[in-house]
């Protein structure tokens, strides 16, 4: 396995302006349905918690349970029904879809499963590629700055192709760091990889989230990832049927997850 010791940018972490609020994602009674009449299926369905700035949280769920609606609304990828969505303190309703394009590009970081990085760019620039799609002109200093981050500074050039799965998802990371995120969702993001690389992220979140206090929010089907953080959600039925959360430095027992998960599928 390989260990990674990442170094604090002097340039890249740093609080953003305004300060950051207690909460880096607050959900209020949120409701999510789709259809109507007798067809109608429910998603979501009054779900309330907050997700506090500097905090790594795991939301878990069976399948159907709205894991993935949860995020897909706090990102502001999807309305609710009903409810509130703020991030950072900003309302996501009163928002243009303009307005909440900016919001994405400017104040939340993704990491999915599949990295979503495009092939014929170099890890370089497809870190940078957020910022040129904000119509910023990205700082090589700061695209170079995030790949240290994530112990890739000496694969700038190479492209996804040439990379290691977990080297790929690394890369990943880095583009949602770059734009100094106020939080980053992540959906499955060692799914796609083996073992040795699954630990490797995982380290990397975790040690993100201590050292820098970037609030992150993974969506996980996986005892083992929802181990590193410090609070984990259980979702069903679209409602918050469990919650673990801990204080100290031991992590969770993966043991104890997958038996709450399991009540749950039961």
């Amino acid at each position: 396995m390989i260990h990674m010791t990442l170094t604090r940018s002097p340039h890249l972490l740093e609080p953003a302006e305004p300060p950051p609020v207690a909460e880096a994602v607050q959900l209020s009674n949120l409701r999510r349905t789709y259809g109507s009449g007798d067809r109608t299926v429910v998603a979501l369905d009054g779900v309330t918690a907050g997700f506090a700035t500097g905090s790594f949280t795991a939301v878990m769920g069976p399948s159907g349970s709205g894991k993935s609606t949860l995020l897909q609304c706090a990102a502001g990828l999807d309305a609710p029904t009903e409810g509130t969505v703020l991030i950072a303190g900003t309302d996501l309703a009163p928002l243009s879809e303009t307005a909440r394009t900016v919001l994405r590009r400017e104040r939340i970081g993704f990491v999915f499963q599949s990295f979503n990085l495009l092939p014929a760019l170099t890890a370089e620039q497809n870190v940078a590629l957020p910022l040129r799609l904000a119509g910023r002109r990205p700082s090589r200093a700061a695209v170079l700055d995030a790949l240290a981050e994530v112990g890739l500074e000496d694969r700038a050039k190479h492209r996804p192709g040439e990379l290691s799965g977990g080297q790929q998802q690394r890369v990943a990371i880095a583009r949602a760091l770059v734009t100094r995120p106020a939080v980053v969702f992540a959906d499955e993001p060692t799914g796609a990889l083996d073992t040795a690389a699954s630990r490797d992220v995982l380290d990397l979140l975790h040690e993100l989230v201590d050292r820098h206090g970037l609030t992150t929010v993974l969506v996980t089907h996986d005892p083992l990832a929802a181990a590193y953080a410090s609070r984990v959600l259980f979702l069903a039925d679209g409602r918050i049927a469990d919650e673990l959360a801990r204080t100290g430095e031991t992590r969770f027992s993966v043991a104890e997850i997958a038996a709450r998960m399991a009540r749950l599928e039961a």
